[in-house]
């Protein structure tokens, strides 16, 4: 049991012995290792037999008797081993390769079925061997017979499908196979651009395109790349450019959503408008007064519309309206540019030479124009070498084509005699020089030979498993062969052909030819002979036609090599100007600065000034509305003071008294309160103050009383509105003050202002000094013009001068366009000149009608006021009726009111519901209280009963009631029991009631 085992000993009934304990079963069922059987029992019928491991695992056997067994089902059993506990047990196979016996099995019967599949495999090989020797027997009796009696390859085709199904096949496996190979394919692809970019593209090649039957060549030019400075500058506005195309792209796309958002929004607007809700016919009633009041709004506003646009009309009819001395701004502007620019040529070298805005020139402007300039040298450039590229590619294909015609003439002379040979023309070669890129190309040739060279180092070296150039190029002998092997087969299948044709005709002599035979013949020579002499005009006609292509290029490039030369010495001289700008850039940009600096300055200036100004118009609004206040003041005075006063005097006195006198009187009136001394010696100076400004001893001291006879209300309502008046006064003085102030630092920098102003146009004069002596300086140097001799015109005497100093350079279109202007301006003079009496006749003409049109208004008028006063009595507005025919205002209150009273009327009604509802309410509550009060007095008579009762029984005298106290004790107590919860029961129904 240590090793998991269970050992089952058959038992006879003989008994128990040493021999009947030799033969046993042996089951193995637990873990060997880990499985030791840690307890064994029987079931509860002996029907079982369980056993329990130390591996977890529970295991039960069956046990039968020898009864239980059918007969049918028993069998023999074996005789148990012996010395089976001696034998060395089998151990595991611990190598992870080695086959179980499932796969062992498995792997025999795969091999069983590949060794019979190859059988049948070799069978159908045999076999198909055997039908293509069969064929190829067939084709070469099917050769063997003459010509009229072979059957064409179609005809020994059973079936097209089964070719069609096989290409089929076919074509699903190499693409299957590209699948397999596309990443490797793709990743050797990219190592070939790698190394391309690297080292060929970076190469320049000059192409020169040869004529065939001339000595003419055309090359390439060498182009030099664009200055990554310009190429820079040039990105950056297109970048520029591009986004300032995205942001209108975006808003574009931005409009666009919002108007679909609106007409998806419009209509489910207007399905909620059109679906109708149920109301009351109040609301309905109010809601078309409401529709009313809208359609009268909507109509007074396009009244009043109307008339504001007929009112605008009239104004903008007014306003374009010109003077008497009126100039046209256009054509002042146009006449200044004509008498600045038409036929006023002056010299840059002049002094009198001025220079616009857009004239200046700095290093910026002049580095734009180098890069534009050389840009559109390499553009042009590039076309050209484009143009040569397609050049050579016509040439390429001309010599293809030539070859397919020369191959057809060939074989149409085949069937003609050898003196009836036309001349074939040589099949132009392309030059080394027309395929420059062909040096760095590599053929599979040189591949191979680069392979056995590196396998050669490699075995000379030390032994390697692969190479890496091998491994790097093996993607390049899986390919088809080269186009040389392609080439010789297709000679060699040309030459079977024609010797076939000369044993065919050699064959067709032997045999006796018919007259019929003999016309066939004729005519397929005249038509072969025909054919050979087409084609070979065919040939030199492309010959002829492809160097008259090159010797057009060739001298469209000679012009353009002119401009090109032009174009190089302009960007020498650009270079120069540019070099001069350099020098002269730091004290350009230095006054440039100080514009800058001085216009900042200006600016603030200005700006400071414009709120000066305002404040400026803010204080003099506030002393204005300080001095109505101080004029509301006195008018108030006077009206209180009413007419025939006897105390205006005075109280006129009291109000116009000074303000520094009563702020002193107050603060000494304050001091004597405090200190409850009086100080004579500090109050004369201030009597004599006071007597100066105007005041008398005997007035000081009558302000603080009311004088006798004078009413109360009106000498305070004097005291109150002096106090309101001393306020403004001073006000008005500090706004007066502060206004001053203000007056006072605009004019400071009214007068910076002019100063900054003149520096400015200093320094503006300093800038075009320089700019000119700049241009001075461009203009020393010395710019090369190519001329012919036709274009001189300034002869001496017939001769050419020596001299050129006094000369001017202009260009013919230059002076065809003065020569034509001139005769334009002879034109234009007369035609103006019609133009100016056809307007004067026009004046005189609307002068005419506007006297007629005067006239007839001034009649309407007078007629429209005498209707009006004959129907109305006065003038009327009649747009101001049509404006106000309605009042709309009133017509909203109306609306307004209705809308309240429903709301109160059905406030009314829920509340006259509530008090419905309260007053069955009450109604049902006082017939509970009543019933509870007639409760409460048929208990109040029922305790007077018993009262009544219990005093009877107190004081009666029967004889039947002396013997029984004990008795009547206890029904004085009930009775007294029951009156306590009578009382109770009362007092609950009052507080009920209460």
């Amino acid at each position: 049991m240590q090793d998991g085992s269970l050992h089952a000993y058959p038992l006879r009934e003989e008994g128990l012995s040493e021999g009947a304990l030799k033969d046993y079963w042996y089951l193995n069922v637990h873990d060997n290792d880990n499985g030791q059987i840690r307890g064994i029992c029987c079931s509860h019928d002996d029907g079982c037999l369980i056993t329990c491991g130390g591996d977890g695992n529970i295991f039960t056997f069956d046990l039968l008797s020898e009864e239980e067994v059918p007969k049918e089902l028993k069998v023999t059993i074996p005789p148990p081993r012996r010395g089976l506990e001696k034998e060395k047990a089998t151990e595991d196979i611990k190598d992870p390769d080695a086959y179980t016996i499932e796969e062992y099995k498995q792997k025999k019967e795969h091999e069983r079925k590949m060794k019979e599949a190859e059988e049948k495999k070799n069978k159908k090989r045999e076999e198909l061997s055997a039908l293509r020797q069969d064929f190829v027997f067939l084709l070469q009796k099917n050769q063997e017979l003459p010509k009229h009696m072979q059957l064409h390859r179609e005809d020994f085709e059973m079936d097209r499908r089964i070719f069609e199904e096989l290409d089929r096949q076919t074509l699903q496996r190499i693409q299957l196979v590209q699948k397999q190979l596309a990443w490797e394919h793709e990743k050797q692809f990219i190592g070939l651009q790698k190394l391309q970019t690297q080292f060929r593209d970076s190469l320049e090649f000059t192409l020169t395109v040869h004529a065939i039957q001339s000595n003419h060549q055309i090359s390439t030019y060498s182009l030099l790349t664009v200055s990554e400075k310009y190429a820079q500058d040039k990105k950056q506005e297109d970048s520029k450019g591009a986004v300032l195309k995205e942001k209108w792209t975006a808003l574009k796309e931005a409009q666009q959503a919002e108007e679909e958002i609106s007409r998806e929004t419009s209509p489910n607007e207007a399905e909620r408008l059109k679906t109708p809700d149920v109301r009351k016919p109040t609301t309905r009633y109010i809601e078309s007064r409401r529709q009313k009041i809208r359609r009268l709004i909507e109509k007074y506003d396009a009244l009043k519309a109307k008339i504001m646009k007929r009112r605008a009309e009239w104004h903008e009819l007014y306003k374009s309206k010109p003077r008497h001395n009126h100039e046209n701004s256009k054509d002042a502007e146009e006449i200044k540019e004509a008498r600045e620019n038409i036929g006023c040529y002056r010299l840059k070298s002049a002094t009198n030479y001025t220079l616009t805005e857009d004239e200046h020139i700095n290093t910026e402007k002049k580095m734009i124009q180098l890069a534009i300039l050389e840009d559109l040298i390499h553009k042009t450039k590039v076309n050209m070498n484009k143009e040569i590229v397609s050049l050579r590619d016509l040439k390429v294909s001309t010599i293809d084509e030539i070859k397919s015609l020369v191959k057809e003439v060939k074989s149409i002379q085949a069937n003609l005699d050898v003196p009836e040979h036309l001349p074939i023309p040589l099949i132009p070669q392309l030059h080394p020089d027309e395929v420059p890129e062909k040096i760095v190309e590599c053929s599979s040739d040189v591949l191979l030979k680069f392979k056995e060279e590196q396998d050669a180092k490699a075995k000379l070296e030390e032994p390697l498993e692969g190479c890496p150039s091998s491994c790097a190029f093996r993607h390049v002998f899986l390919q088809t062969p080269p186009m040389e092997e392609g080439d010789t087969m297709a000679q060699a299948g040309d030459a079977s052909a024609v010797v076939t044709g000369q044993q065919e005709a050699f064959e067709m002599e032997k045999v006796e030819t018919t007259e019929m035979e003999l016309e066939i013949l004729k005519r397929e020579k005249i038509k072969n002979l025909y054919l050979q002499e087409t084609l070979i005009k065919k040939i030199n006609t492309l010959v002829i036609n492809f160097d008259a292509e090159l010797r057009l290029l060739r001298h469209k490039k000679l012009k353009m090599d002119v401009q090109m030369k032009s174009a190089d010495l302009r960007c020498i001289t650009c270079c120069e100007e540019l070099l001069i700008l350099k020098k002269l850039e730091i004290h350009e940009d230095l006054l440039e600065d100080q514009i800058c600096a001085i216009i900042n300055k200006q600016e603030d200036i200005h700006s400071k000034l414009k709120s000066y100004l305002a404040q400026m118009e803010d204080r003099k609004c506030e002393i204005v509305m300080l001095e109505e206040r101080e004029k509301a003041l006195y008018a108030s005075f006077e009206a209180s003071l009413g007419e025939n006063n006897e105390f205006a005097d005075v109280l006129t006195d009291i109000l116009k008294k000074e303000v520094e006198y009563v702020e002193k009187e107050e603060v000494r009136r304050r001091a004597g309160e405090q200190n409850e001394n009086e100080e004579e010696n500090d109050e004369k100076p201030d009597l004599k103050t006071d007597e100066e400004n105007g005041g008398s001893e005997s007035i000081v001291f009558d302000d603080s009383v009311c004088p006798e006879g004078c009413s109360e209300d009106l000498f305070l309502n004097t005291i109150q509105l002096r106090q309101q008046r001393i306020g403004i006064e001073k006000a008005l003085k500090e706004e007066k003050k502060a206004a001053a102030d203000l007056k006072k630092e605009y004019n400071a920098l009214a007068i910076k202002a002019k100063e900054i102003e003149t520096s400015l146009d200093r320094t503006n004069r300093e800038l075009e000094a320089f700019q000119w002596e700049k241009l001075h300086k461009l203009n020393e140097l010395d710019v090369v013009v190519p001329l012919r001799l036709h274009q001189v015109q300034c002869l001496v005497d017939g001769e050419m001068p020596h001299d050129f100093s006094q000369a001017l350079v202009f260009t013919n279109q230059s002076l065809q366009y003065l020569q034509k202007r001139i005769v334009d301006l002879r034109n234009e003079k007369i035609m103006q000149r019609e133009i100016h009496k056809r307007a004067k006749e026009q004046h005189k003409q609307l002068l005419q009608d506007k006297k007629e049109m005067e006239m007839e208004i001034q009649g309407l008028e007078e007629r429209c006021s005498n209707l009006m006063m004959e129907k109305f009595g006065r003038l009327v507005d009649f747009e101001a009726v049509q404006v106000h025919s309605v009042n709309i205002p009133m017509e909203q209150m109306k609306v307004r009111i209705m809308e309240k009273e429903y709301e109160h009327f059905v406030e009314l009604k829920e509340w006259e519901e509530r008090i419905v509802a309260l007053q069955h309410q009450l109604t049902k509550l006082t017939r509970e209280n009543t019933s509870k009060l007639h409760q409460l007095n048929r208990f109040c008579h029922e305790k007077h009963q018993l009262e009544t009762e219990l005093e009877l029984l107190t004081t009666g005298q029967g004889g039947e009631f002396e013997g029984t106290r004990s008795a009547d004790i206890k029904e004085t107590a009930r009775l007294e029991s029951r009156l306590m919860h009578m009382t109770c029961e009362v007092a609950l129904l009052r507080e009920e009631i209460s």
